[in-house]
């Protein structure tokens, strides 16, 4: 049995499970990019079921994940040609959906309870999932995708490193007790380095902004990952699920990915 590191993860499985994803990424963004938005639904499909089990077990909530799963693959293929148009009109009668299945499904008793869960799973999975849509949309939507990834991997990475070497000053003890200020120091550091490289070198952007979307995605990859941490605090789980040696579940790696698709469309927009 291999023993965790220090920051609690089988660290030769997380490395080859995150070597062999990067890896499939990187060869659909370079020669099909409508095959990454594939993967975007397959991974926020995982995440649904995933999410289903979880909270069925913890809470007894019953997410209405037909209508979730059908509408997340919509959304995020439709994005592809239709842009925030679809986006806009998908979460909403995914929403919609998510109402009236449960009307009939389950009675009465938690309804409130449930659509609130489905109406949260709709808007913080499907609907963040589908800015990494818009981001491979473009011309140069490979290059945009990889800045995004990068930025995350190298937010991820200098944490952890940091953390593991340096960590002695918790950042949120009661949220998550591994997350340390020193962690969060060599988080910056990394993400402001490599935004600022992959602006520069693939974007054709100054380095100073791809150092402020290093800096933002930081920022929102820190906060996905104490909110999904909270989230587990309040429903008594360790992790979402065990699919992804070394890592978990699938959501345990989409928390700080879902909100960083959000902020590196909003800055690359912009």
């Amino acid at each position: 049995m291999t023993t965790p590191s220090r920051a609690g993860r089988n660290l030769p499985a997380a490395i080859g499970v995150g070597v062999g994803l990067g890896a499939l990424a990187i060869v659909l963004l370079l020669f099909w990019r409508q095959g990454f938005v594939g993967v975007i639904v397959l991974a926020v499909g995982l995440s649904v079921l995933e999410l289903r089990g979880t909270l069925k077990t913890a809470r007894d909530i019953d997410l209405a994940w037909i209508p979730i799963l059908v509408g997340a693959a919509a959304t995020i293929v439709l994005t592809w040609p239709y842009g925030t148009v679809a986006q806009t009109v998908g979460v909403t009668l995914t929403t919609l959906a998510c109402l009236v299945w449960r009307l009939f499904a389950g009675g009465q008793d938690n309804y409130l309870r449930d659509v609130s869960a489905s109406v949260f799973v709709t808007v913080y999975i499907v609907l963040f999932a589908s800015f990494a849509t818009l981001l491979v949309r473009p011309e140069d939507g490979a290059q945009r995708v990889l800045t995004f990834l990068i930025a995350v991997v190298a937010s991820d990475t200098g944490g952890y490193v940091a953390g593991v070497l340096f960590g002695k000053h918790p950042m949120a003890p009661t949220i998550s007790p591994k997350k340390s200020w020193e962690g969060f120091a060599g988080s910056v550091t990394a993400a402001t380095v490599g935004g600022a490289l992959s602006v520069w070198l693939m974007l054709d952007g100054d380095w100073w902004l791809g150092a402020l979307l290093g800096l933002a995605v930081c920022i929102s990859a820190t906060l996905g990952d104490l909110i999904e941490s909270m989230i587990k605090r309040d429903i008594g789980v360790k992790d979402m699920g065990s699919l992804l040696p070394g890592h978990g579940g699938v959501m345990d790696r989409m928390d700080s990915l879902l909100p960083s698709a959000v902020v590196t469309w909003l800055i690359l927009s912009i």
